[in-house]
């Protein structure tokens, strides 16, 4: 399996609610930083997928409403693989949408995910949260 299917299993089992698949696709000793700004970014490094879990996935679902991450375009770069594409959710706390661009850039070593890094526009979060 290639990089580039890998990323694509990745986000299928994402959107299908599989935490679980997700997990299983990293490194034990991933890092995963949330972009600068972005409100999960408070415990920037995660590493590994325990970490992700309980800092970011756990909070996406308790805290939006139909979160998505929608990463429509994958670009492969060899250990590389970039998306590009939008989020979607409306807050529990305030009911209001997001629909922020979002880029992910994932390395890979030996078929695992060794490191992640979300550029988002995070303002369109923070207004959808405040």
């Amino acid at each position: 399996m290639t990089n580039l299917d890998i990323i694509k299993n990745l986000y299928d089992a994402f959107a299908k609610g599989d935490v679980s698949g997700v997990l299983s696709e990293m490194h034990e000793n991933i890092v995963w930083n949330e972009a600068e700004n972005f409100p999960y970014a408070d415990g920037n490094p995660y590493v590994g997928p325990q970490a992700v879990l309980e800092g970011v996935f756990a909070r996406c679902i308790s805290e939006w409403e139909g979160f998505a991450a929608n990463m429509d375009t994958l670009y492969d770069a060899g250990k590389n693989i970039i998306a590009t594409g939008r989020y979607a959710g409306k807050n529990n706390q305030t009911g209001k949408n997001m629909d922020p661009q979002a880029v992910h850039l994932w390395t890979l070593e030996d078929g695992k995910i060794i490191q992640f890094q979300q550029f988002i526009d995070t303002l369109n979060v923070s207004k959808a949260m405040s």
